[in-house]
Order: structure tokens, then sequence, then C-alpha cells
């Protein structure tokens, strides 16, 4: 059964992917945690976090990825380097993409932050 969630995941790779970036892998799961999207652009390793809100009245869709979950993303993306390694050599970027409600209608807007935060 397809969730809000995988919607939302589809829609920032398909943002991506037309912005160049390659999709490597969808929700890349360990025993450390979940990477939502994994892509390459030119230069780098992406590690996407794809977060959304319906609402203002709580914390913003990209101020949600707290250092808990910095930290289990990054032991996430370390053991995706280890099955990988063909790709260990690549510099790495952890990158937000948010979708956040507008200041009005009901629709919300995409927020993409590369390197949203350092290993």
């Amino acid at each position: 059964m397809k969730t809000l969630g995988d919607d939302y995941e589809q829609q920032a790779a398909r943002w991506l992917q037309q912005r160049g970036l390659q999709i490597l892998a969808r929700n890349f799961r360990g025993k450390t945690g979940e990477i939502d999207l994994i892509a390459r652009d030119q230069t780098h390793l992406v590690f996407c976090e794809v977060r959304a809100r319906s609402s203002r009245h709580y914390n913003s869709a990209a101020g949600s990825v707290d250092h808990r979950k910095q930290r289990r993303l990054l032991r996430t993306a370390q053991l995706f380097l280890q099955r990988h390694p063909g790709l260990a050599n690549l510099p790495c970027r952890f990158d937000v993409i948010a979708f956040e409600p507008r200041q009005s209608g009901s629709d919300l807007a995409i927020r993409w932050i590369p390197g949203a935060f350092t290993a």
C-alpha cells in the first residue's frame, strides 16, 4: 500500500532527477535506520532525507531532522558505503528535501537544502 510519505519521496526523486541527479537507491534500510533517497550528482554521493509538514503549528519539516536523526542517517550512510565499496571514494553530502506549507493555499512548497548537515 502506497503511503503519503511514499508520494513525497517519489516527488522528491523526480525533482532531483530534473536537476541532474541520478537516483541510486530508494528507502535503503539497515539495522541503523533508513535513508529515503541516495543519489549521485557530478561530484558527490548524496544521502537525502525527505520530510513533509502540512501545518505551520509544529516544527518545520526541515527542522525535524534533529541531531538524533542526523546520527542515524550518518550510521546508515556508513553501512551503505560498506555494502557499495565502489562508491566509497566519492565525497558525501547530506541533503534534506522539505515539503513545507506555503503562506497561502493548500499545496506544499519544495525546499531543497544541499549540505543540510555535515558528518
